[in-house]
């Protein structure tokens, strides 16, 4: 136990000896990351955590700002070239430096991850090719402008080519040349692969139990406080608050809404929270004729008949479920994105309750028996997603809907939604890129692999002249003519009620009073910006 301060011996079930001490940090997460590839999930738990080891070319700050990351700076050239230059100095933590190759090798594989669920490729999509006249200069080309080049390299982690097994990479869109063999999931899970400049590095990931971390002593940024930090899945509320009040914890996120105040009250801990741009809404199935889940419909799919989708919005009263089953920490929503944020509807207002006119839609839709459903949804991914779930399926029975809850962990609901096995289901959403174009690309434009468009769109809407806006705002310069361009998309889509917005989560955290946090957009929980409070 040499070294460590204020020592506390700590027994793991797996044999492990830990030194707990006044350098290391614990954290109690609400959700626990699928894998340690920082590219195989595109999922706010896999994104935080693994910011702590993969750094960015550009990043984010608390209000997702582009700032700079191993980019020190970057510029257009042209319409359609970005240039980045790279800072010096920078080096794995293996030892080998940083250069402009590991970017490429890493952007050549994004795309290539087997079985991942929901993939990042598409915030790659753009990259039409690269280049790099020195080791720390890279030149991106790009077919068509595309001013979110910046934003959205923002998500990548970069991998190191050379201990990955790549010689010098050349970009190809179909098959990049000198990248070896991609590491497989598995090696990072394992620590083999997990290689990267950020502040700390991968010491052990035990699925279920913890995730270690400690502090990478070479890091080219500000030093983090906490040599090692140790995350611990916690998904039940209860045992999360309990672990942070008995000093098991330092650190929770997602403090539970009905502990709120009674922790705000205890001097001995601290509650930050902050409006995030996570959006909870419904989906349809608008694919299959025999939709699952339906009943009653006649054999046809309803949801592909916009009075039904309109007579659901109208039925839900969005207050009520902020006010009671949020106690109060969220905002109802009027479509995908708050309305600060760049592209959003700075006039969008969340749709008000109308049981007659939902029943008179319903009648003239054919549906005057009203139907039967069953509304599918997570119950430990978002804050009270089974609760909210269950709030709508009542507020449904007001006008005819008879509504069954299919409830269950996120990792059997991710791989059934990507399978197309629910008709209407309710879900998150978090704008990684801090804008319009997240959502739409994602959630509501027309499903196509090759343009990287709808990968979290299973039920396939489609609308061609969102599509149409979408496209024409990706390929606009001006900022202000492409947030236009996005508001003009995102009426569109709710005006058709593609999906149905119900509202922001405000994310919270709570701490013991000698630390001090900054609540974020991204809901992301950043060890390294956990600091002593002053």
């Amino acid at each position: 136990m040499v070294g460590c301060i204020r020592v506390v011996v700590v027994l793991l079930s797996s044999g492990w000896i830990l030194c707990a001490s006044a350098q290391e940090l614990k954290i109690g997460l609400s959700a626990e990351p699928s894998a340690m590839d920082p590219h195989f999930h595109n999922l706010t738990p896999n994104n935080s955590l693994l910011k702590h080891v993969f750094d960015r070319v550009t990043e984010q700050d608390e209000n997702q700002a582009l700032r700079p990351g191993l980019a020190a700076s970057w510029r257009a050239v042209n319409e359609t070239t970005w240039e980045f230059k790279f800072r010096a100095g920078v080096k794995f933590t293996d030892g080998s430096d940083f250069t402009a190759n590991d970017v490429i090798y890493t952007f050549c594989r994004v795309p290539r991850v087997e079985n991942s669920p929901s993939s990042l490729a598409i915030n790659v999509r753009a990259v039409a090719a690269m280049s790099a006249p020195d080791p720390l200069t890279l030149v991106i080309t790009t077919e068509k402008p595309y001013p979110l080049l910046p934003n959205e390299i923002s998500t990548i982690g970069i991998l190191s080519g050379k201990a990955n097994g790549a010689g010098e990479v050349t970009f190809d869109r179909q098959e990049c040349k000198g990248v070896g063999t991609y590491p497989k999931t598995e090696a990072f899970n394992a620590g083999q692969a997990a290689i990267g400049t950020g502040p700390f590095k991968l010491v052990r990931f035990t699925k279920g139990d913890r995730i270690i971390l400690e502090r990478n002593e070479g890091y080219w940024g500000e030093r983090p406080v906490w040599q090692r930090v140790v995350f611990r899945p916690i998904t039940s509320p209860g045992p999360r608050v309990a672990a942070l009040l008995s000093g098991d914890v330092d650190l929770i996120e997602n403090v539970p809404i009905q502990d709120l105040q009674a922790i705000a009250s205890n001097a001995d801990f601290k509650v930050v929270q902050g409006l995030s741009n996570r959006i909870i809404y419904l989906h349809f199935n608008y694919l299959d004729d025999a939709t699952p889940g339906v009943d009653g419909s006649g054999g046809k799919n309803p949801f592909r008949d916009k009075r039904v989708r309109e007579a659901i919005a109208l039925s839900i009263d969005r207050d009520a479920i902020v006010a009671r089953i949020m106690g109060g920490v969220a905002m109802a929503a009027g479509e995908l994105l708050p309305p600060v944020m760049f592209g959003a509807n700075k006039d969008a207002k969340p749709l008000q309750p109308d049981v007659e006119r939902a029943r008179q839609l319903l009648a003239e839709a054919g549906y005057a028996n009203g139907l039967s459903l069953v509304l599918s949804t997570p119950n430990d991914r978002y804050v009270n997603d089974a609760l909210i779930a269950q709030a709508v399926a009542q507020m449904l029975t007001r006008i005819g809907l008879k509504v069954t809850i299919d409830a269950m962990t996120q990792s059997q609901f991710f791989a059934k939604r990507n399978r197309r096995e629910f008709g209407f289901w309710l879900a998150g959403w978090a704008s990684d890129t801090g804008e319009m174009s997240s959502p739409l690309k994602s959630l509501l434009a027309t499903p196509n692999k090759d343009k990287g468009m709808g990968p979290t769109n299973p039920g396939g809407y489609s609308n061609g002249r969102l599509d149409d806006l979408l496209e024409r705002a990706l390929a606009t310069v001006d900022d202000g003519q492409r947030a236009t361009l996005l508001a003009q998309a995102s009426r569109i889509g709710m005006d058709d009620y593609g999906t149905i917005p119900l509202h922001f989560e405000m994310t919270t955290w709570a701490f013991r009073k000698s630390l001090s946090y900054t609540p974020r957009a991204d809901q992301y929980t950043q060890a390294a910006l956990v600091k002593r409070a002053p």
